[in-house]
Protein backbone atom coordinates (compact mmCIF):
# COMPACT_ATOMS: atom_id res chain seq x y z
CA UNK A 1 0.00 0.00 0.00
CA UNK A 2 1.13 3.59 -1.03
CA UNK A 3 2.14 5.82 1.93
CA UNK A 4 0.49 9.45 1.71
CA UNK A 5 3.27 10.85 0.49
CA UNK A 6 3.96 8.23 -2.74
CA UNK A 7 -0.18 9.21 -3.39
CA UNK A 8 0.75 12.86 -3.68
CA UNK A 9 4.29 12.09 -5.91
CA UNK A 10 1.81 10.12 -8.53
CA UNK A 11 -1.04 12.29 -8.58
CA UNK A 12 1.53 14.87 -10.31
CA UNK A 13 3.11 12.53 -12.33
CA UNK A 14 1.18 13.81 -15.54
CA UNK A 15 2.24 17.52 -14.81
CA UNK A 16 6.19 16.29 -14.11
CA UNK A 17 6.19 14.51 -17.49
CA UNK A 18 4.78 17.66 -19.06
CA UNK A 19 7.51 19.65 -17.61
CA UNK A 20 9.81 16.84 -18.75
CA UNK A 21 9.73 17.26 -22.08
CA UNK A 22 9.39 20.94 -21.94
CA UNK A 23 13.13 21.51 -21.04
CA UNK A 24 16.02 21.02 -23.05
CA UNK A 25 18.64 19.03 -22.37
CA UNK A 26 21.85 21.22 -22.83
CA UNK A 27 24.08 19.84 -25.36
CA UNK A 28 21.41 17.22 -26.37
CA UNK A 29 19.75 20.28 -28.44
CA UNK A 30 20.30 22.10 -31.95
CA UNK A 31 23.89 23.11 -32.57
CA UNK A 32 22.44 27.04 -33.20
CA UNK A 33 20.31 26.75 -30.00
CA UNK A 34 23.11 25.39 -27.99
CA UNK A 35 25.50 28.05 -29.20
CA UNK A 36 23.10 30.85 -28.50
CA UNK A 37 22.72 29.81 -25.45
CA UNK A 38 26.01 28.86 -24.86
CA UNK A 39 27.27 32.94 -25.44
CA UNK A 40 24.96 34.03 -23.57
CA UNK A 41 25.58 31.25 -20.40
CA UNK A 42 29.33 32.12 -20.40
CA UNK A 43 28.68 35.57 -19.69
CA UNK A 44 26.07 35.36 -17.25
CA UNK A 45 27.60 32.16 -15.45
CA UNK A 46 29.28 33.98 -12.91
CA UNK A 47 26.74 36.77 -12.08
CA UNK A 48 23.50 34.05 -11.76
CA UNK A 49 26.11 32.28 -9.20
CA UNK A 50 27.11 35.31 -7.24
CA UNK A 51 23.03 36.53 -7.16
CA UNK A 52 21.53 33.05 -6.63
CA UNK A 53 22.46 33.18 -2.30
CA UNK A 54 20.84 31.80 0.54
CA UNK A 55 19.41 35.40 1.71
CA UNK A 56 18.11 35.63 -2.12
CA UNK A 57 16.28 32.55 -1.90
CA UNK A 58 14.79 33.30 1.25
CA UNK A 59 13.26 36.22 0.59
CA UNK A 60 11.42 35.38 -1.87
CA UNK A 61 10.75 32.13 -0.62
CA UNK A 62 9.39 33.94 2.25
CA UNK A 63 7.02 35.93 0.36
CA UNK A 64 4.78 32.58 -0.38
CA UNK A 65 4.85 31.91 3.03
CA UNK A 66 2.17 32.71 5.57
CA UNK A 67 3.19 36.33 8.06
CA UNK A 68 3.20 33.65 10.83
CA UNK A 69 5.55 30.92 9.47
CA UNK A 70 7.38 33.78 7.41
CA UNK A 71 8.12 35.64 10.78
CA UNK A 72 9.07 32.26 12.94
CA UNK A 73 11.49 31.68 9.82
CA UNK A 74 13.06 35.42 10.00
CA UNK A 75 13.02 34.97 14.45
CA UNK A 76 15.87 31.97 13.85
CA UNK A 77 17.58 33.97 10.77
CA UNK A 78 18.16 36.84 13.27
CA UNK A 79 19.04 34.62 16.01
CA UNK A 80 21.42 33.03 13.60
CA UNK A 81 23.20 36.39 12.63
CA UNK A 82 24.25 36.90 16.57
CA UNK A 83 24.71 33.05 17.37
CA UNK A 84 27.85 32.04 18.91
CA UNK A 85 30.06 29.60 17.08
CA UNK A 86 28.03 26.09 19.41
CA UNK A 87 25.26 27.70 18.92
CA UNK A 88 24.95 28.70 14.82
CA UNK A 89 25.06 24.61 13.88
CA UNK A 90 21.79 24.06 16.03
CA UNK A 91 20.06 27.47 14.14
CA UNK A 92 21.38 25.78 10.83
CA UNK A 93 19.55 22.51 11.58
CA UNK A 94 16.44 24.15 13.02
CA UNK A 95 16.26 26.79 10.04
CA UNK A 96 16.88 24.06 7.53
CA UNK A 97 14.11 21.73 9.03
CA UNK A 98 11.61 24.42 9.01
CA UNK A 99 12.23 25.00 5.39
CA UNK A 100 11.91 21.41 4.55
CA UNK A 101 8.60 21.36 6.94
CA UNK A 102 7.23 23.81 4.58
CA UNK A 103 8.45 21.99 1.21
CA UNK A 104 11.17 24.89 -0.05
CA UNK A 105 14.00 23.02 -1.35
CA UNK A 106 15.97 26.00 -2.19
CA UNK A 107 16.40 27.82 1.19
CA UNK A 108 17.16 24.81 2.73
CA UNK A 109 19.95 22.87 0.76
CA UNK A 110 22.09 26.36 1.44
CA UNK A 111 21.49 25.60 5.12
CA UNK A 112 22.39 22.16 4.62
CA UNK A 113 25.57 23.14 2.93
CA UNK A 114 26.40 25.28 5.79
CA UNK A 115 25.83 22.49 8.13
CA UNK A 116 28.27 20.32 5.62
CA UNK A 117 30.88 22.57 5.62
CA UNK A 118 31.09 22.57 10.03
CA UNK A 119 30.61 18.75 9.82
CA UNK A 120 32.49 17.95 7.05
CA UNK A 121 31.49 14.43 6.48
CA UNK A 122 30.20 12.05 3.53
CA UNK A 123 26.90 12.17 5.01
CA UNK A 124 26.37 15.35 5.23
CA UNK A 125 27.52 16.96 1.73
CA UNK A 126 25.77 14.24 0.09
CA UNK A 127 22.19 15.47 1.52
CA UNK A 128 23.39 19.11 0.84
CA UNK A 129 23.79 17.57 -2.79
CA UNK A 130 20.42 15.59 -2.88
CA UNK A 131 18.70 18.71 -1.57
CA UNK A 132 20.13 21.11 -4.27
CA UNK A 133 18.98 18.81 -6.76
CA UNK A 134 15.18 18.41 -5.62
CA UNK A 135 15.94 22.93 -5.40
CA UNK A 136 16.97 22.86 -9.25
CA UNK A 137 14.07 20.14 -10.54
CA UNK A 138 11.09 22.14 -9.00
CA UNK A 139 12.17 25.81 -10.31
CA UNK A 140 11.22 26.95 -13.57
CA UNK A 141 13.44 30.24 -12.92
CA UNK A 142 16.35 30.49 -15.95
CA UNK A 143 18.79 32.42 -13.41
CA UNK A 144 18.12 30.22 -10.49
CA UNK A 145 18.18 26.98 -11.56
CA UNK A 146 21.93 27.15 -13.33
CA UNK A 147 23.51 28.41 -10.36
CA UNK A 148 21.29 24.71 -7.95
CA UNK A 149 22.59 22.84 -10.81
CA UNK A 150 26.56 23.83 -10.22
CA UNK A 151 26.06 23.96 -6.51
CA UNK A 152 24.32 20.46 -5.95
CA UNK A 153 27.85 18.98 -8.03
CA UNK A 154 30.21 20.77 -6.05
CA UNK A 155 28.45 19.31 -2.70
CA UNK A 156 28.52 15.67 -4.82
CA UNK A 157 31.90 16.13 -5.41
CA UNK A 158 32.87 16.57 -1.92
CA UNK A 159 30.90 14.12 -0.81
CA UNK A 160 33.00 11.63 -3.01
CA UNK A 161 36.37 12.72 -1.97
CA UNK A 162 35.30 11.92 1.57
CA UNK A 163 33.91 8.23 0.16
CA UNK A 164 35.78 7.50 -3.33
CA UNK A 165 33.50 6.03 -5.81
CA UNK A 166 30.59 6.26 -3.90
CA UNK A 167 27.22 5.42 -6.00
CA UNK A 168 25.06 7.62 -4.88
CA UNK A 169 26.85 10.88 -5.29
CA UNK A 170 27.83 9.97 -8.75
CA UNK A 171 24.03 9.34 -9.41
CA UNK A 172 23.59 12.67 -8.62
CA UNK A 173 26.46 14.45 -10.35
CA UNK A 174 25.51 12.32 -13.11
CA UNK A 175 21.60 13.57 -13.18
CA UNK A 176 23.01 17.31 -12.46
CA UNK A 177 25.37 17.45 -15.56
CA UNK A 178 22.98 15.95 -17.87
CA UNK A 179 20.06 18.30 -16.43
CA UNK A 180 21.99 21.69 -16.39
CA UNK A 181 25.00 21.69 -18.01
CA UNK A 182 26.37 21.75 -21.52
CA UNK A 183 28.39 18.93 -21.01
CA UNK A 184 25.50 16.32 -20.79
CA UNK A 185 27.98 13.31 -22.30
CA UNK A 186 29.68 13.54 -18.60
CA UNK A 187 26.62 12.86 -16.34
CA UNK A 188 25.66 10.06 -18.67
CA UNK A 189 28.85 8.27 -18.95
CA UNK A 190 28.69 8.96 -14.94
CA UNK A 191 25.67 6.89 -14.71
CA UNK A 192 26.56 4.32 -17.44
CA UNK A 193 29.65 3.28 -14.98
CA UNK A 194 27.20 2.84 -11.96
CA UNK A 195 25.21 0.54 -13.97
CA UNK A 196 28.14 -1.46 -15.21
CA UNK A 197 29.02 -1.31 -11.12
CA UNK A 198 25.69 -2.34 -10.01
CA UNK A 199 23.73 -3.45 -13.26
CA UNK A 200 20.27 -2.85 -11.15
CA UNK A 201 20.71 0.11 -10.05
CA UNK A 202 17.42 1.54 -9.12
CA UNK A 203 18.42 5.42 -9.24
CA UNK A 204 20.47 4.96 -12.01
CA UNK A 205 18.72 3.22 -14.78
CA UNK A 206 15.53 5.39 -13.86
CA UNK A 207 17.51 8.43 -14.66
CA UNK A 208 19.07 6.90 -18.00
CA UNK A 209 15.48 6.13 -18.76
CA UNK A 210 13.92 9.66 -18.90
CA UNK A 211 17.18 10.57 -20.34
CA UNK A 212 16.42 8.00 -23.10
CA UNK A 213 12.54 9.00 -23.13
CA UNK A 214 13.70 12.67 -23.22
CA UNK A 215 16.04 12.21 -26.40
CA UNK A 216 13.69 9.87 -28.06
CA UNK A 217 15.22 6.45 -27.85
CA UNK A 218 12.53 4.69 -26.45
CA UNK A 219 13.27 1.08 -26.63
CA UNK A 220 16.59 1.78 -24.65
CA UNK A 221 14.12 3.47 -21.87
CA UNK A 222 11.83 -0.06 -21.59
CA UNK A 223 14.80 -1.62 -21.18
CA UNK A 224 16.10 0.66 -18.11
CA UNK A 225 12.38 0.88 -16.99
CA UNK A 226 12.06 -2.88 -16.94
CA UNK A 227 15.42 -2.93 -14.61
CA UNK A 228 13.82 -0.68 -12.28
CA UNK A 229 10.46 -2.63 -12.18
CA UNK A 230 12.40 -6.12 -11.52
CA UNK A 231 13.43 -4.54 -8.27
CA UNK A 232 11.14 -1.91 -7.10
CA UNK A 233 6.95 -1.96 -8.24
CA UNK A 234 7.61 2.00 -8.43
CA UNK A 235 4.33 3.47 -9.97
CA UNK A 236 6.36 5.95 -11.73
CA UNK A 237 8.34 3.42 -13.56
CA UNK A 238 5.22 2.04 -14.57
CA UNK A 239 3.88 5.33 -16.25
CA UNK A 240 7.08 5.57 -18.08
CA UNK A 241 7.24 2.54 -19.33
CA UNK A 242 3.70 2.59 -20.35
CA UNK A 243 4.74 6.20 -22.72
CA UNK A 244 7.69 4.96 -23.98
CA UNK A 245 5.32 1.89 -25.04
CA UNK A 246 3.02 4.39 -26.55
CA UNK A 247 5.83 6.23 -28.45
CA UNK A 248 6.87 2.73 -29.98
CA UNK A 249 3.28 2.04 -31.30
CA UNK A 250 3.20 -1.07 -28.96
CA UNK A 251 -0.89 0.31 -27.84
CA UNK A 252 -1.19 -3.44 -26.23
CA UNK A 253 1.64 -3.11 -23.78
CA UNK A 254 1.11 0.70 -23.04
CA UNK A 255 -2.21 -0.06 -22.07
CA UNK A 256 -1.00 -2.75 -19.30
CA UNK A 257 1.48 -0.73 -18.14
CA UNK A 258 -0.65 2.01 -17.99
CA UNK A 259 -3.61 0.19 -15.89
CA UNK A 260 -0.52 -1.32 -13.70
CA UNK A 261 0.16 2.29 -12.97
CA UNK A 262 -3.43 2.69 -11.78
CA UNK A 263 -3.15 -0.18 -9.79
CA UNK A 264 -0.43 1.03 -8.14
CA UNK A 265 -0.83 4.45 -7.18
CA UNK A 266 -4.49 4.73 -6.36
CA UNK A 267 -4.76 8.01 -6.83
CA UNK A 268 -8.04 9.30 -8.45
CA UNK A 269 -6.81 12.30 -11.04
CA UNK A 270 -3.93 9.64 -12.86
CA UNK A 271 -6.71 6.92 -12.34
CA UNK A 272 -9.18 9.63 -14.46
CA UNK A 273 -5.72 9.93 -17.13
CA UNK A 274 -5.19 6.55 -17.00
CA UNK A 275 -8.60 5.38 -18.29
CA UNK A 276 -8.78 8.35 -21.25
CA UNK A 277 -5.60 6.86 -22.07
CA UNK A 278 -6.47 3.34 -22.68
CA UNK A 279 -9.42 4.42 -23.96
CA UNK A 280 -7.53 6.39 -26.71
CA UNK A 281 -5.23 3.56 -27.28
CA UNK A 282 -8.18 0.79 -28.01
CA UNK A 283 -9.31 3.24 -30.29
CA UNK A 284 -6.34 3.26 -32.31
CA UNK A 285 -6.05 -0.48 -32.34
Amino acid sequence: MLNTKQVVVIGLVVVLMTALFSLDIKGLISPEKQQNDGARGGASKNMELSIVTLESVSVNAKQALSANLAHQITDLEDALKDASSVDKLKLQKQLAQKWDDVNVPAPSAFYYELIANIDKTYASWLKAGDKFTNAYQNTQDSLVQPALVQKAIVAYQKAEVLQPNSLDAKIGMGVAYVSGTADPMKGILLLRDVVKEDPKNVKANMSLGLFSMKTGQYEKAVKRFEVVISQTNQPEAWFYLASSYENMGMNENAIGAYIKTKELAADPGLGQFVDRKVKELKKVD
